[in-house]
């Protein structure tokens, strides 16, 4: 099975202007992204995906492999599926979003395991568990209920379970994915749904088309970089990790 990682990165961010190109103990947060995702030993080859020439330089300055795509993708699927379709040798593609600095690239090789060990897999995802009640009230880290196989049920901003009784963990939702390349291609032609639509979730869509969501769980704590708060905690942590 040949996998492609593909770190997708816009410039433009409404909390964080520039985003991928912030400094991370000096060096582009998306070379940091890039520096732990081609770390993954399952992975053959690793991309970034932008529309914005100031990456594209960074990315090849730093020595890593960057790709142009549209301008006018009204989702990240849609930059992705651009890019999965010029590369039709490869069979998964891995999607490592590109504020996520401190992603661990076993899990990486996790998420690929999955696909080794169920042919018929198309997609699947990550959690980690909640337990700052604050965490889990934020509406901005989505959450995900799953089956006893660890296929997902939904995702939601809400606060899921509904705590009426206590005991049953709430998990949040990490936006790594994985997807058969055709599969991929498939699904970014699919019509938004009214599930999607509803919570600007959208995996959403795939279960709403009948699809099954493999949910693979992590001990990992991560901290993706949404305002200059998270990028000066993520900052002190490469630090006190000597980069």
């Amino acid at each position: 099975m040949k996998v492609l990682c593909v770190i997708p990165a816009r410039y433009a961010s409404t909390r964080l202007p520039g985003k991928p190109l912030k400094d991370i103990a000096g060096k582009p947060m998306i070379c940091r992204v890039y520096d732990r995702a081609v770390q993954a030993k399952k992975v053959a080859d690793t991309v970034v995906a932008t529309d914005d020439e100031r990456i594209m330089k960074a990315v090849s300055e730093h020595g890593g492999r960057a790709v142009m795509t549209r301008a006018d993708h009204p989702t990240g699927t849609d930059r992705l599926a651009e890019v999965a379709a010029a590369f039709p040798d490869v069979d998964l593609i891995v999607n490592v979003q590109g504020d996520e600095p401190l992603i661990e690239p076993s899990l990486i090789d996790e998420l690929v395991v999955s696909f080794e060990e169920d042919a018929d897999l198309q997609m699947a995802t990550v959690k980690t568990r909640m337990e700052d009640e604050a965490e889990i009230a934020n509406p901005n880290n989505v959450k995900v209920v799953t089956d006893k196989a660890g296929y997902a049920l939904y995702f939601s901003r809400s606060v899921m379970p509904y705590p009426r009784n206590t005991g049953c963990p709430v998990y949040k939702h990490i936006g790594i994915y994985a997807y058969k390349r055709d599969f991929l291609l498939n699904y970014a032609k699919m019509a938004s749904t009214p599930l999607e639509r509803a919570e600007s979730l959208e995996q959403l869509r795939a279960l709403e088309n009948g699809y099954r969501i493999k949910v693979v769980e992590t001990a990992a704590k991560f901290v993706g970089v949404d305002t200059a708060e998270d990028l000066a905690k993520v900052n002190e942590i490469y630090k006190t990790k000597g980069a």
